[in-house]
């Protein structure tokens, strides 16, 4: 930041977060937080933007830039899990120092490992953040999500850690608007907001519900989208009560869209349920055009999670004019219906679920209907005032607090 007066202030802004990061021709790049899709939102209010991230050595020539006028990328090493972060931890520890050493504004991704870094850094300074909360660690770290030894320890620290960041930030916004705000309140003092990072053009929504074939008897498409690096979307349970049901009779194709660690062991395990014919996984694709015609030929979006925040993916959908059916964890019952809705990992009754849905076309029209409507609350107008009140009260006590410093 430089000060020519303080009538006259260039605000930057750090922005840590745990997304992965990868390479396209050597500059860095995403698929869903890419410039023109995610970061020049924060240039509605801030003069310029440092991202600070993972990046991955690799080429992916579909992934977008995150770099453009006004945002910048600070590169930390692309560890995984936690013993690569401990082998990482002096460099992590110094390429967080350099960044935040300058002063700027800072509105913490929360949770993660490198959200908690910056934390740590700023705190010594007492200077005030923002936080942009947009997970659920308890719900992460639940049995069958994350394969670890210290998994309930994790689940403990970042649960901890989350609560005394939003206790400590001057302004919270939480992707949810209730829940996230019930398990991790902010001060009562601070400004508390709620707004999706979802990006809803108008070219993200059909026109009109869906018209539903009559024929119950036809192959019905499942659509799923989210990560295959962790099991946090429940991504096995879907494909056993994908099993159960074509067991039963009924004649479903299920398509993954998403990609990482864990897509080998399931493309494993739908051979061995002898459906390796119906359950097609696409990896990646980039975020717009590509996953939107996935979603317009599909019957029923399925998102059957161990934890959420609140799915991008599920609102994306919805913008579609798509019946989805979800579980009970997170935000998701503030997207969805009860009667749409099963607790989470359990297969039976995500089974009978999609068995009550798929044979009932007057149901599924009603679906479309009521969910195409309710992500009308999500498109970028709405959301684009709630982001920018909260982007400039960050900004304002920055600045108030600088004042102090410098007199």
């Amino acid at each position: 930041m430089s000060i020519s007066d303080w009538g006259s202030v260039t605000m930057n802004c750090v922005i840590p977060i745990e997304g992965r990061f990868v390479l396209n021709n050597a500059k860095p790049a995403s698929h869903h937080l890419s410039y023109d899709r995610f970061w020049k939102r924060y240039l509605d209010v801030f003069d310029s933007v440092i991202v600070v991230g993972r990046l991955f050595l690799v080429e992916d020539p579909d992934a977008k830039p995150v770099e453009g006028a006004g945002i910048s990328f600070c590169p930390l090493p692309s560890y995984t899990g936690p013993m690569q972060y401990l082998r990482n931890f002096v460099i992590l520890r110094r390429r967080i120092a350099s960044v935040t050493q300058n002063p700027s504004a800072v509105i913490l991704r929360v949770p993660g490992a490198v959200g908690g870094l910056v934390w740590h850094e700023i705190r010594k300074s007492g200077q005030p953040y923002g936080v942009e909360v947009v997970g659920d660690p308890y719900d992460v770290f639940v049995p069958g999500s994350v394969k670890h030894p210290l998994r309930p320890f994790f689940r403990w620290w970042f649960s901890r850690q989350l609560r005394r960041q939003c206790a400590g930030a001057c302004a919270a916004a939480y992707v949810t608007e209730q829940y996230l705000q019930q398990r991790y309140p902010a001060d009562p003092d601070a400004f508390v907001t709620h707004y999706s990072s979802v990006e809803l053009p108008d070219a993200a929504f059909v026109p009109a519900p869906r018209r539903i074939r009559e024929n119950t008897r036809q192959r019905f498409t499942l659509v799923f989208v989210g990560t295959l690096a962790q099991l946090y979307k429940a991504p096995d349970v879907l494909i056993d009560a994908v099993g159960i049901c074509v067991q039963d009779g009924l004649d479903l194709r299920l398509v993954f869209v998403g990609d990482g660690k864990h897509r080998s062991e399931l493309e494993a395990k739908t051979v061995a349920l002898d459906l390796g014919e119906r359950i097609n996984f696409l990896g990646q694709l980039s975020a717009g055009e590509a996953i939107r015609a996935q979603l317009d030929q599909a019957d029923i979006f399925i998102l059957p999670s161990r934890q959420e925040g609140l799915p991008r993916a599920m609102i994306e959908a919805m913008a579609r004019g798509l019946p989805c059916i979800g579980s009970t964890v997170g935000g998701i019952p503030e997207l969805l219906p009860r009667d749409d809705l099963v607790p989470p990992g359990d297969t039976a009754a995500l089974a009978r679920k999609i068995r009550e849905v798929v044979t009932d076309p007057a149901r599924m029209a009603c679906m479309s209907a009521r969910n195409l409507e309710r992500a009308k609350a999500y498109r970028n107008e709405v959301l684009h005032d709630r982001r920018v009140e909260f982007f400039q009260y960050v900004r304002e006590t920055t600045e108030t607090w600088l004042k102090r410093r410098k007199y």
